[in-house]
């Protein structure tokens, strides 16, 4: 086998219970290593990988100086300043909500969050939608509920289709009951 060729033939199949396609896939992934991870004109990857190819695990480690990142816990306290932030400035307004009410989240953390208090995957239809707890809970039961009949509740969020149909009840319930 080449340095450039992987552990089987082109149209055979390997027998990946043999213990020789096992060996000679690790010795094409260090010649890979070997390869690509050592840059001549980039000394810092020097350190990645060994001179036989095996990843340089401290290479990985964050610094030693590095500072320890601060653990986070999200609890009620921070879902009530959530929904505060929601009644205020508006679904989609995460930077403004993690600037004046939860400086330690970031707005991607709270986009996150709120797709699991909402309900919904996607929040696109609920740009600027503001409401109290009690809406959004209503949201999130209407969520739940559009999900549990079409199939598409999934890990506490309601996701979409490929067929649309679920577009379709989002929108046929707006209509009935708006936002």
């Amino acid at each position: 086998m080449s340095s450039n060729q992987a552990p089987s033939v082109a149209g055979e199949i390997p027998n990946i219970a043999s213990p020789e396609f096992w060996h000679q896939k690790q010795e094409w992934v260090k010649t890979m290593r070997l390869r690509f991870s050592r840059r001549p004109e980039f000394p810092d990857t020097h350190g990645i990988v060994d001179d036989e190819g095996m990843l340089n695990q401290e290479y990985f480690q964050p610094p030693k100086d590095a500072l320890p990142q601060t653990e986070r816990k999200w609890g009620d306290e921070e879902k009530r300043k959530l929904l505060e932030g929601i009644e205020r400035y508006g679904i989609g307004h995460f930077r403004e909500i993690s600037d004046s009410l939860l400086p330690d989240w970031s707005g991607n953390d709270l986009r996150m969050k709120t797709i699991r208090v909402i309900g919904r995957q996607n929040l696109q239809l609920y740009k600027d939608w503001k409401g109290d707890s009690e809406a959004v809970q209503r949201e999130y039961e209407r969520n739940k509920d559009i999900g549990l009949q079409h199939g598409t509740w999934k890990g506490g969020a309601l996701v979409y289709d490929d067929d649309g149909h679920v577009l379709k009840a989002i929108e046929a319930s707006n209509r009935v009951n708006p936002p």
